[in-house]
């Protein structure tokens, strides 16, 4: 079953960290990555651009709003992710408990769920 490992941090965080904990931060998700990689565990994983290089939209009836993003109504926001492939959700929090970041923010775990056409409207398309 597959798992996506969300990861949020907060503005408090980035002014926290000195670049030189930062860089030590990022070899430990390096490391990680490389041990959840050859065991099969990881399909992928990236980080996201700082948040000043985000955009938010939404619908604002016949068009879309557009403000800066990334907050949607929080302090905290998408840092990152992991997609792993594990039995099942107790197996995915114990990876995502070693993923790195999680000592400075939440890790959301969320099964990726299999869509399906089925019957008639499978047919439509």
């Amino acid at each position: 079953m597959r798992f996506l490992c969300l990861i949020y941090t907060s503005v408090d965080v980035d002014g926290r960290l000195t670049p030189s904990e930062m860089n030590h931060l990022i070899g430990e998700h390096f490391v990680y990555d490389e041990g959840l990689r050859q065991d099969g565990t990881l399909i992928v994983s990236d980080a996201l651009e700082l948040r000043n290089k985000s955009i938010v939209i939404r619908p604002d009836g016949d068009a879309f709003s557009v403000t800066d993003g990334p907050f949607v109504e929080t302090k905290e926001y998408l840092a990152g992710f992991y997609l792993i492939e594990a039995p099942d959700l107790d197996s995915a929090a114990d990876i995502a408990r070693g993923i790195p970041s999680a000592r400075y923010g939440a890790i959301e775990i969320r099964p990726v769920r299999i869509l399906t056409l089925q019957g008639d409207l499978a047919e439509a398309y």
